[in-house]
C-alpha cells in the first residue's frame, strides 16, 4: 500500500521517537493528540503508517515550529517549549484530524491499442520509474532508521553513564594506597589507558559508519 507522503515517513517516525524518548512521553503525547497510547506505539514501531495531517498536528499541539518534523533531529534539537508541553502534558492546540495516510491518486492506464498497432511504451517506462522510486524510498527509509540508531550509539559513547575521568581517578587512588607489585601496577595503568584509547577509536568508527550510511542512495 502506497501513500503520497511515503518518502518523509521514516523522518517523521524518527522524530516521533526523539520526542517520546523520555519515560512516559509516549503516553502523554498520545493523550495530547487524543489518540490511544497503543495506537501511537504502533506508529513508533513502524506497524502503522500515518499522514502529514497527523505530523502537522504534532507540531501544533506541542508548539514545534512548522516543518520541524520534516528534517531529522536528535533530542538536543527539541525546543524547550515543546519539551515542556510534553513533560507537562499541556497541548498548545487541539488536534481534530486523522492519522490515516492519504492514498496516492490512481494513475489510469492508457487505452488498449487497436488491433495491429504497436502498444505505446510510455506506460512501461512510467511503471519502471515508479518501481525505481519505491526502491529508492525504501532504501532511504531503512538508511535513515539505521543512521538514527548509529547516532544514538554515538551519544552513549560520547556521554557514557560512568565518567571515565572519575573512574581513572578512583582506580589510581587505589593504586596509590596499596603496595603493588610492579607488574600489577603496570597492568592496571595499561588497562586504564587502553579503555580510553579504544573508546576514542570506537567513536571514530561510529562517526565514519554514520558518514557512510548518510551517503547511501544519494547519487542514484
Amino acid at each position: 500500500m502506497e501513500y503520497s507522503d511515503e518518502t518523509l515517513l521514516p523522518v517523521w517516525r524518527a522524530n516521533l521517537l526523539v520526542l517520546t524518548q523520555e519515560v512516559g512521553a509516549a503516553t502523554r503525547l498520545a493523550r495530547m493528540m487524543t489518540f490511544s497510547e497503543s495506537y501511537l506505539k504502533l506508529m513508533l514501531t513502524g506497524q502503522r503508517d500515518f499522514s502529514e495531517e497527523f505530523v502537522r498536528g504534532v507540531e501544533a499541539v506541542t508548539g514545534l515550529p512548522a516543518g520541524w518534523m520534516d528534517a531529522l533531529h536528535d533530542i538536543h534539537d527539541v525546543p524547550d517549549n515543546a519539551r515542556a508541553a510534553i513533560d507537562n502534558e499541556a497541548p498548545q492546540a487541539r488536534f481534530r484530524g486523522t492519522a490515516h495516510p492519504v492514498r496516492k491518486k490512481v494513475v489510469l492506464r492508457p487505452p488498449e491499442p487497436i488491433f495491429g498497432q504497436t502498444a505505446p511504451k510510455k506506460y512501461d517506462d512510467e511503471t519502471k520509474d515508479a518501481e525505481a522510486h519505491r526502491k529508492q524510498a525504501y532504501l532511504r527509509k531503512v538508511r535513515d532508521l539505521a543512521a538514527q540508531e548509529v547516532r544514538r550509539f554515538e551519544r552513549h559513547l560520547t556521554h557514557p553513564p560512568v565518567d571515565i575521568g572519575a573512574l581513572r581517578t578512583k582506580v589510581e587512588d587505589v593504586m596509590g594506597v596499596v603496595d603493588l607489585d610492579e607488574n600489577v601496577h603496570a597492568d592496571l595503568a595499561g588497562r586504564l589507558e587502553q579503555i580510553e584509547k579504544h573508546r576514542h577509536m570506537l567513536i571514530r568508527h561510529v562517526e565514519k559508519l554514520h558518514e557512510l550510511l548518510a551517503g547511501l542512495g544519494e547519487n542514484d
